[in-house]
């Protein structure tokens, strides 16, 4: 069976972060793609981000010549919410295992993303760690209730992942870096011009 990650975000802008986090699941995972899914307004983001254009375009730019594939499927089937594309890849695409990827930020609210608990009984969760967010994303409301069928060891069996839901939180090197320091840093410079 194929097995592909999922990154999926605003990716407003694409970074290092990003990258790192896609070609170690790879690597931990034996993944035989990475499919970032570029959304087109995240529900949870109030600021308004580059267009959807411009966000597709800079990921395709920095993912050149890697083994991750940009896809606009949650624009293609009209998805406002990830467990409705969750949904419909499980559906769409019955022979291939997915792992949904993100860091450890996201697992801190990830009780609050609309259908939380149907989008871990959908599919195998892997986050990676994120500098100052990991304590508190293993206190969160989503890793307690889904305690149980956290993965425990580092030293994986990726047979594990057959049941859902299961979840791994990785222990890699931390990337200090994220899409909102770097439109900060963006609108600081254009203040000083």
């Amino acid at each position: 069976m194929k097995k592909i990650g999922l990154l999926g975000g605003s990716f407003d802008p694409p970074h290092k972060g990003h990258l790192f986090i896609s070609l170690e699941a790879k690597k931990i995972l034996k993944l035989d793609e990475i499919w970032w899914l570029v959304t087109p307004q995240n529900p949870l983001k109030i600021s308004k981000p580059a267009t959807y254009v411009e966000r597709v375009k800079n990921c395709k730019s920095i993912s050149r010549n890697l083994p991750i594939k940009i896809k606009e499927i949650e624009k293609n089937i009209n998805s406002d919410y990830s467990y409705k594309t969750i949904n419909y890849l499980v559906n769409h695409y019955k022979s291939i295992k997915f792992f949904w990827l993100m860091g450890a930020d996201n697992l801190i609210n990830f009780h609050k993303w609309e259908k939380w608990q149907k989008i871990f009984n959908n599919m195998s969760i892997v986050i990676f760690r994120r500098h100052g967010y990991n304590t508190k994303a293993l206190k969160s409301i989503t890793a307690q209730k889904f305690n149980n069928s956290k993965i425990k060891k580092y030293n994986i069996l990726l047979d594990e992942f057959d049941a859902v839901p299961s979840w791994l939180f990785v222990e890699n090197k931390e990337i200090k870096i994220s899409s909102t320091e770097i439109r900060e840093q963006r609108v600081k410079l254009r203040g000083k011009n």
